[in-house]
């Protein structure tokens, strides 16, 4: 498993709507994506749930990385490049993913949190880290749809994203979306449990 996710963050005064507009009308293209798991149309409104930006930021969990290559490469993501430019493009490993009791609905809201990894101070130290990340996903409560973990080799950060039925636990820390569209053509080709 693979994640990935651009940013595009837009002057103070954009009109989201227009972004609500072009996911409405093309979210759906990659509803049957073959190696992709899923893509979670996000979107955070500057002043709405602490948000300090406008953005635009897919995520996605991809099954297969040659996918993941022809579509940054290939076909799809050249619509971004046209209209936007072209945006970072991070990248991280995944180490777990866990279907949530949440699942058979779409989820409305999403929430991503960014951890540097110190460096350990014992030989098994960042493997301990992960598996109380690990076992800290597989705990979430009944509202959330899919939870994942990854990594970050290059600049050593986990990466910890979940989408939520509606709204999002007091406790969860980190950046908070809105979903406006999620495809999911593999996602019950994701694993479910630790994936390393």
């Amino acid at each position: 498993m693979y994640a990935k996710q651009y940013e595009i963050t837009l002057p103070a005064d954009y009109d989201m709507g227009i972004i609500r507009t072009r996911v409405a009308a093309g979210g759906h293209v990659l509803d049957d994506r073959p190696g992709l798991g899923l893509k979670a149309y996000l979107m955070r409104e500057r002043g709405v749930d602490g948000s300090p930006v406008n953005q635009y930021a897919p995520f996605y969990l991809w099954t297969d990385p040659g996918a993941m290559a022809y579509f940054l490469f290939g076909g799809g993501f050249h619509n971004i490049v046209r209209d936007f430019g072209r945006p970072v493009v991070r990248h991280f490993t995944g180490l777990a993913a866990y279907a949530g009791p949440a699942r058979s609905g779409p989820p409305a809201k999403a929430t991503r949190r960014i951890t540097p990894i110190s460096p350990p101070g014992e030989p098994d130290g960042m493997a301990a880290l992960v598996e109380r990340e690990i076992a800290e996903l597989s705990a979430l409560g009944d509202g959330m749809h899919t939870a994942a973990l990854a990594v970050d080799p290059h600049h050593w950060q986990l990466l910890r994203f979940v989408l939520w039925r509606d709204a999002v636990p007091e406790s969860e820390a980190g950046e908070r979306y809105e979903v406006l569209h999620l495809s999911t053509p593999g996602l019950e080709h994701l694993p479910d449990g630790r994936c390393w």
